[in-house]
């Protein structure tokens, strides 16, 4: 089984990653490299943070890996955090503080409603490709779940009384950001590996 760097030191990224390629391809972590986890990401696009990652990695490390990065965008604050979601807060990348300014920015706010973008650049043969996915909904007015990671405890997808941190990872998995840009990248690697 071909082995495909991700260029996160999130274990669960990395879990929901394994999850949703369905085995085709193992997902090792930097970790299992030796890369240092904590790669420059100073663009100002979603687009832009995720090559910087994945050029970052095949430079140093001469692997095919992919990286991603992923913004919360929330209508009323005009796309904020987006780019900055890790670091809204501060540069601890703090979730717990993340969500706390989040939702006393949003006290008072009819209009909650947001989405999730994730933006997967993929290099593979010295080739780059990007892949997006992304899930509207709405940000809950106060944390739910014990699940997931990052903003999920306040974001309620479309279509669900319940927040992301409320759902298991397989339930996840059907619906989410990062699942629908992961099935794209899933498509186009076994497209690859299927010609002769």
């Amino acid at each position: 089984m071909q082995s495909i760097v991700f260029a996160t030191g999130n274990p669960h990224k990395v879990l929901e990653a394994n999850a949703a390629l369905g085995g085709a391809f193992a997902i090792i972590g930097l970790k299992d490299i030796g890369c240092p986890e904590d790669l420059p990401e100073d663009q100002p696009t979603l687009e832009g943070n995720a090559l910087q990652k994945a050029r970052y990695v095949h430079r140093h490390f001469q692997v095919n890996c992919f990286s991603e990065d992923t913004g919360l965008e929330v209508d009323a604050l005009e796309g904020a955090p987006g780019v900055y979601s890790a670091r809204f807060a501060g540069p601890a990348k703090d979730p717990e503080a993340n969500m706390a300014l989040l939702l006393e920015k949003l006290k008072g706010q009819e209009n909650r409603r947001a989405r999730f973008r994730t933006v997967i650049a993929l290099i593979l043969d010295e080739e780059e490709h990007l892949f997006e996915g992304a899930v509207e909904g709405r940000i809950a007015y106060r944390k739910t779940g014990e699940n997931g990671f990052g903003y999920d405890p306040i974001f309620i997808p479309e279509g669900s009384s319940r927040s992301f941190a409320e759902m298991s990872t397989a339930e996840k998995n059907t619906i989410s950001h990062r699942a629908r840009a992961v099935a794209k990248l899933r498509s186009f690697l076994l497209e690859r590996a299927a010609r002769p």
